[in-house]
């Protein structure tokens, strides 16, 4: 018996190790996400705080009613906030409803442009099982492409927008006759506005097409699929299409819209034309809340697989995290993902940083190089979507995420910095090599734990970026990281 507990004992430790030692996201991939603090992840609390008072000034400026935001590194959840309200206004001239809903951290929102990711995970889902090959042409499974306008047109160009399709119908699908299938086949047939492989476009038409790719191979509805295929394995209960009347109080409202005499849409897709082919497409029709997302993120931080579920393989990840439009700068596009999109990713962004934006404030941001998600989940267009842009606080919520992160210490700092120069974000080599020795300093610095120093070279950092950019030898987004990532280190050197 003696004998026996000792091994057990053994045995546990063996086990406790092996979890210790193993790489974060490996941990994450076994035991799923979990609460943790920004210091116990390399991160700096102060940054994330002032994401509170972003979020309050942009909903003081009618940005958005009310939001919700995540972030987590390595597997833990560091911040998770929920602002303003979830419903606020009963029509589009702001009149406020007698009981305001104030928003949750697990609200419910609609994804909008974010349900592509869904589409696109299901249509890489299909190629592990070889149903096709990314160059294949749609024609050979869509008699609808089967004309001489579209017959070349790939499975990857529609993944890219690159296939030459226009960004959405010619007419308003809500507004024609028809059932599901009809108005289906009606989008397929529109003619195309570019050439296949000769523009980027985004287009929901390619969105819808693979929808109707998902639905034709697997013989399910994309609903049907998707819930079989990727939120059962993941355990997403908050994410569906078409919620039931039930989850309403928990969902966040969208635009009052008369022109569809629908009054205020809550509880129901906002996209008309998701709405048209009832609640279900491949562009637009997800509902989900942070932590549905973060989970779905983390997912792909673990290449393809969470908590022992593979979702995807590491090879259909890998072609999902590569830019196929390398010949249309600017427009970096993985299968499904923008990648490095800087203007609502910030710092966030690189060549493998992955994300989506959703039309009804949505976004989420996921840095493999930094192990970290970015989710920003907002109800922009309640009560219309006549609104200020979300585009700023979704950069800075990005923004703060990684100066969090890059402000750790002197050592961190210099990898921004690297990062920037990648970037081109300096007139020429000299300019980072400056920056980069003035951080070896402050890290020797830091090392010893010489307070006072750190922060003189700290200000004299800071002096040398002013001239810097006084003389143009720095890029103002650049200028602007590196600034607010020292005023971020002395401030922890001061506390």
């Amino acid at each position: 018996m003696k004998k026996r507990m000792i091994s057990m004992f053994v045995a546990l430790v063996m086990v406790c190790g092996m979890l210790t030692t193993l790489p974060q996201t490996s941990y994450a991939a076994q035991t799923g996400l979990q609460p943790g603090t920004p210091e116990q992840e390399s991160m700096l609390a102060q940054p994330l705080e002032d994401i509170d008072d972003a979020i309050h000034d942009a909903i003081k400026d009618n940005v958005m009613p009310g939001a919700v935001v995540l972030v987590a590194r390595n597997g833990s959840i560091v911040k998770w906030d929920a602002y303003g309200y979830a419903l606020q206004y009963a029509d589009d001239n702001f009149t406020e409803v007698d009981d305001p809903v104030k928003m949750q951290e697990d609200t419910i929102f609609d994804m909008a442009s974010i349900s592509k990711l869904f589409t696109a995970i299901s249509v890489m889902q299909l190629w592990d099982q070889d149903y096709f090959g990314l160059d294949d042409p749609v024609s050979d499974y869509l008699p609808e492409y089967d004309t001489k306008e579209k017959r070349d047109i790939t499975i990857q160009q529609l993944l890219t927008h690159t296939s030459g399709e226009k960004a959405g119908p010619s007419k308003e699908l809500y507004e024609m006759d028809g059932d599901r299938e009809e108005l289906l086949e009606y989008v397929m047939e529109e003619p195309l506005e570019n050439e296949p492989g000769e523009a980027y476009m985004y287009s929901d038409i390619n969105y819808i097409t693979l929808g109707v790719l998902v639905e034709r191979l697997s013989g399910e509805r994309e609903d049907a699929y998707v819930q079989t295929h990727i939120l059962e394995p993941l355990a997403l209960s908050d994410t569906m299409y078409n919620p039931p009347e039930n989850l309403k109080p928990r969902i966040a409202a969208t635009e009052f819209q008369p022109w569809t005499d629908r009054g205020m849409v809550w509880g129901s897709v906002h996209d008309e034309k998701a709405w048209a082919l009832d609640g279900v497409a491949g562009h637009a029709g997800v509902f989900s809340s942070a932590e549905d997302l973060a989970t779905f993120s983390q997912m792909l931080l673990n290449k393809g697989s969470y908590q022992g579920e593979s979702i995807v393989s590491k090879e259909a990840f890998d072609l999902m995290n590569t830019n196929w439009n390398e010949a249309f700068p600017g427009q970096n596009h993985g299968l499904g993902w923008d990648l490095n999109q800087d203007w609502y990713m910030d710092i966030l962004a690189e060549e493998d940083t992955l994300g989506h934006t959703g039309y009804t404030g949505t976004s989420i941001v996921v840095s493999p190089k930094l192990n970290t998600i970015a989710i920003l989940l907002t109800n922009r267009v309640h009560p219309t979507r006549d609104t200020v842009s979300t585009n700023g606080i979704r950069k800075e919520v990005a923004a703060k995420t990684g100066s969090s992160i890059y402000a750790w210490n002197a050592e961190s700092m210099q990898a921004l910095v690297e990062s920037l120069q990648d970037k081109g974000a300096f007139s020429n080599e000299n300019t980072a090599r400056s920056l980069d020795v003035h951080l070896a300093a402050v890290k020797r610095f830091e090392e010893t734990e010489q307070t006072e120093k750190v922060l003189k070279h700290l200000g004299g950092l800071q002096n040398l970026l002013e001239h810097q950019r006084n003389e143009g030898l720095i890029s103002d987004d650049a200028y602007d990281s590196l600034v607010d990532g020292v005023a971020y280190l002395m401030g922890k050197w001061r506390d």
